[in-house]
């Protein structure tokens, strides 16, 4: 994890003066856990969550407000202001401030977006397939999240279909049993005669 963090240290900025990095891979595939062990080894940096941009109506549909409320004012140099969402009460709640700093990570399904990969200095996919991946989410959210889960599967299907992160990620993490093993991915491993795998699954080789 700290060679990793040191490695990123050193890219050059992508968004202003901000190293952003995103972590991608399917609902419940430990992105969120990756990205917390990942910020604290880059010395607490900050965490940008999908999950306050996204909402109910807009699962995926968040790019327009992500680039206006938080990558243009990073770009420019500036203090960012977004709206977390609250699943619970449906409703968005007050600005939060996430002010420049050298690495901010950006976590979430879609982080590696067409839209967003102008301004990422670096993409890390979380290695697990799909259908592991929802497993993992629906015991992690009880069946209580049962309906929206049925709902989240096939948005998820859509959005990746039309839109892939996967083969464009500059890294791929595989949690194991002590950790995480950290491997090149399909954009550092593809030569100039190999085409880029167009979906999110793992390729036969991994």
């Amino acid at each position: 994890m700290h060679s990793l963090a040191a490695r990123l240290r050193t890219l050059p900025p992508s968004c202003g003066p901000v190293r952003l990095i995103g972590v991608d891979g399917h609902a419940g595939s430990g992105k969120t856990t990756f990205a917390a062990r990942l910020a604290h080894a880059l010395g607490d940096a900050p965490v940008l969550h999908l999950d306050d941009i996204a909402s109910h109506d807009e699962l995926f549909a968040w790019t327009g407000r992500l680039l206006t409320e938080v990558i243009e004012p990073l770009g420019r140099g500036g203090t960012a202001h977004y709206a977390p969402y609250d699943w619970e009460a449906r409703a968005f709640t007050a600005p939060r401030a996430l002010p420049p700093a050298p690495v901010i990570l950006v976590e979430g399904v879609g982080a590696g977006r067409r839209a967003l990969r102008p301004h990422l200095a670096h993409l890390l996919w979380m290695e697990l397939p799909r259908e592991e991946s929802w497993d993992r989410g629906r015991l992690r959210d009880g069946p209580r999240q049962r309906a929206f889960w049925a709902g989240w599967v096939e948005a998820e299907r859509r959005h990746f279909a039309e839109d892939p992160s996967r083969p464009f990620a500059d890294t791929l993490v595989r949690q194991g049993q002590e950790g995480y093993e950290v491997l090149p991915g399909p954009v550092r491993t593809a030569g100039p005669d190999q085409d880029l795998t167009q979906g999110d699954g793992p390729s036969a080789m991994c």
